[in-house]
């Protein structure tokens, strides 16, 4: 019998439970507070612990109903344990303790960028070993080398990771929040050599996988005070930045450790000329290139439960019942009390 894994994410304003049986993915539902959160122009932590608070009974009933299991078919419950809003956290993981508890299953309290990754079995099968995976967030800009059940930091940003640039560049040109998918928007109409935005570390010795967006966020609002330029036009220039450094880096980790997968993970992942941008690079290189379609690139539960099946197929040790909700998490680790 497969087993039936119940998977759970909290970590931000998005309160969202996956049902993954076997490798299948059953279930993924999602409720979300962003449109409140827009009202302060981003994340405000009591509201998005809050709203936690009021979804997660309704949102496990929900996807448990989608998936056509009672809470009694469950064999494992996996949460996001972190890295993420404390009180976020907390609501996940209280929620997932009580649900193991009363059921008698394991629970497993795992990383949220190592769910990123897992999350592309679902749709294109087992992991490739090794990978490299490019994982890009409103919190989180990074470069792993994942071979068998090790996860090596390559490299991370050094200030605001690619996510939090697009809120912060959104602002700066009349957009609304989540900056993300509303500059995706703009690009389209926009010209990406309009405006040459700098490419921070991209020849920096000391720095090959590592990232920084503070001063392309910088120069864009340089370019906004003094010029007048088509805010399109910036959102297409600026969103390019963006793509051409991740990409170039990551082809670059790909080349230098011999690995030939790329697995991209993350919202920003969701980003269509990021998208289009890795492809072209992959294709190149002779590198073979794997992104979840959009849905499962941004926070959702299936993620969790991918993780926690595939964890459960390795015959990983469950989490002891005491583990806490935590804001750091180590990227090399994916269970938490590694």
């Amino acid at each position: 019998m497969s087993a039936v894994v119940l998977g759970i994410e909290t970590s931000c304003d998005e309160t969202g439970v996956g049902v993954v049986i076997g490798r299948d993915l059953a279930a993924n539902v999602l409720s979300t507070s962003i449109e409140e959160q827009a009202r302060f122009g981003g994340v405000v932590p009591e509201v998005a612990s809050r709203a936690h608070v009021d979804a997660i009974g309704p949102v496990i009933d929900e996807a448990c109903a989608v998936a056509g299991v009672s809470l009694r078919d469950i064999d494992a419950i996996a949460v996001t344990a972190g890295p993420g809003l404390v009180g976020s956290l907390l609501v996940g993981v209280s929620a997932a303790k009580g649900l193991a508890a009363g059921l008698g299953v394991d629970v497993y309290g795992v990383n949220h960028l190592a769910a990123h990754v897992a999350v592309d079995e679902l749709q294109h099968g087992e992991l490739p070993d090794p990978l490299i995976a490019l994982l890009v967030s409103g919190g989180h800009s990074s470069l792993l080398l994942m071979s068998g059940s090790k996860v090596e930091p390559l490299g991370s940003t050094l200030d605001d990771a690619a996510g939090e640039a697009f809120d912060k560049v959104a602002r700066l040109i009349g957009l609304p929040f989540p900056g993300g998918p509303h500059i995706d928007r703009a690009a389209e109409l926009g010209r990406p050599d309009a405006v040459a935005f700098p490419r921070a570390l991209a020849h920096d010795p000391d720095h090959r996988y590592d990232f920084s967006f503070s001063g392309l966020k910088t120069a864009v609002s340089r370019v906004v005070r003094e010029q007048r330029i088509d805010p399109a036009d910036v959102a297409a220039s600026f969103q390019e930045a963006v793509a051409d450094v991740l990409t170039r880096k990551a082809i670059a980790a790909c080349r230098d450790h011999g690995v030939d997968h790329l697995v991209l993970g993350g919202g920003v992942a969701a980003n269509s000329r990021l998208r289009a941008l890795a492809q072209d690079r992959a294709d190149a290189a002779g590198i073979h290139l794997r992104v979840p379609r959009a849905d499962l690139c941004t926070d959702n539960g299936a993620m969790v439960a991918a993780l926690g099946a595939r964890l459960i197929r390795q015959q990983a040790a469950p989490t002891e019942p005491g583990f806490p909700a935590t804001s750091t998490f180590d990227v090399h680790r994916v269970l938490i009390g590694d």
